[in-house]
């Protein structure tokens, strides 16, 4: 069983522990089972079993307003469960981030309690084929008609929820409104010019596509914040929800050390438990501090943003930097641990070493974390204990 005692931790108040009480038996009972032979099939019911139980109002805020410390306990919680769960659940979140935290009342009507309910998916639509790191290279433009309405051309890949989304958060760029402006647009799935051009398979299987835009034509009220800074609207929802990709893996790392500590206590091997043995014992004791550093950055900054509502971009690049390449050596040594066993298709921790590589990348590599965290340095940019 996983440890729970970083919950008394001064950075969560009652009402994030009794969430943490309630979602995990909630998971172990609902998700343990779940088949992963249809990854699209399964996402569309984990969306609808977390909203029909109201885990998913956690992920949306009408009133612009998300709680970071349990939107980090969620994923921690699911991603421990099961991965895909954390999946379905974070892409709620982060594919009407921007709705929620600058979306007009009248998105947020449209579109918000739908995520909620589980009702429709959402997918956030930023990365390009030649603007993935450096997003400020997309060639996606808008154009804006003389009706008010917008045209979108180009291209977006490595989206999560393509080809199962019910709505994307389109980023492009406005040139009518200068060099350096963009706009976000919701873009419904059905709209004319809107295709997903193809699927893209990983190591670990998720709804992933590439779209295309070719005269694409939304609505005026499409526009999710102000005409021209959309980069505001991308980099703001990043902000929030880059923290929980550091919980994520943080959940991962934590499974990876029950499943660990349960082999050696019964492999046996030269008359003792594997357990017994002092190299296992430093590999465990490494394990289990890695996990919590990277707990206490990752609530640290969520703590953060919840209580100060600043921009947290030092604190939680450091989160997601530390988190993911600590899950990563974890569930490496918990593969070595289970030796054969832990190269098995279909074992726990053979799956958990397929779906912790992506998160060193998504929404900042480790290596654009770090220049991050340089930045803020260099710049002067004081830090927050």
């Amino acid at each position: 069983m996983a440890d729970t005692t970083f919950l008394t931790w001064p950075f969560f108040e009652a009402r994030h522990r009794a969430f943490a009480a309630a979602l995990d038996p909630w998971a172990a009972a609902r998700l343990r089972a779940l088949p992963h032979d249809d990854v699209d099939a399964t996402c569309r019911e984990i969306v609808r079993s977390l909203g029909r139980d109201g885990w998913l109002q956690q992920a949306i805020a009408l009133d612009g307003s998300l709680d970071v410390r349990t939107l980090c306990l969620a994923r921690e919680i699911l991603a421990r469960h099961d991965p895909l769960a954390d999946f379905a659940f974070a892409m709620q979140g982060l594919g009407s981030g921007p709705i929620s935290l600058f979306g007009s009342p009248g998105l947020k009507q449209r579109y918000l309690p739908r995520v909620a309910s589980g009702d429709a998916i959402a997918a956030f639509a930023l990365s390009e084929p030649n603007a993935g790191s450096d997003v400020m290279a997309m060639g996606t433009t808008a154009q804006r008609l003389p009706d008010g309405s917008w045209q979108l051309d180009g291209e977006k890949t490595w989206i999560s929820n393509g080809g199962i989304a019910d709505f994307y958060v389109v980023f492009a760029r406005w040139p009518e409104g200068g060099e350096r402006s963009f706009v976000a647009l919701v873009v419904d799935a059905q709209a004319a010019g809107l295709e997903v051009a193809s699927r893209i398979d990983t190591i670990a299987p998720h709804p992933l596509a590439h779209l295309r835009l070719a005269n694409c034509r939304v609505p005026a009220d499409a526009a999710v914040g102000e005409a021209g800074k959309g980069m505001r609207v991308a980099l703001g929802t990043l902000d929030v929800f880059r923290s929980t990709v550091g919980a994520a893996a943080l959940g991962m790392a934590r499974r990876a050390l029950d499943e660990s500590l349960a082999f050696v206590g019964e492999r046996r091997l030269f008359g003792q438990s594997l357990g017994d043995f002092q190299l296992t014992q430093a590999r465990l004791a490494q394990m289990a501090t890695d996990i919590d550093t990277s707990a206490l950055l990752v609530y640290r900054a969520a703590w953060t943003k919840d209580v100060t509502g600043a921009r947290v971009t030092r604190e939680a690049a450091m989160a997601k930097w530390q988190a993911t390449e600590a899950a990563q050596r974890t569930i490496d040594a918990a593969v070595q641990l289970h030796g054969a066993r832990g190269v098995q298709s279909g074992h726990p921790v053979e799956r958990l070493y397929r779906e912790i590589r992506a998160l060193r990348i998504y929404e900042g590599t480790s290596e654009v974390q770090q220049l991050v965290i340089a930045g803020q340095l260099l710049s002067g940019t004081e830090p927050r204990a």
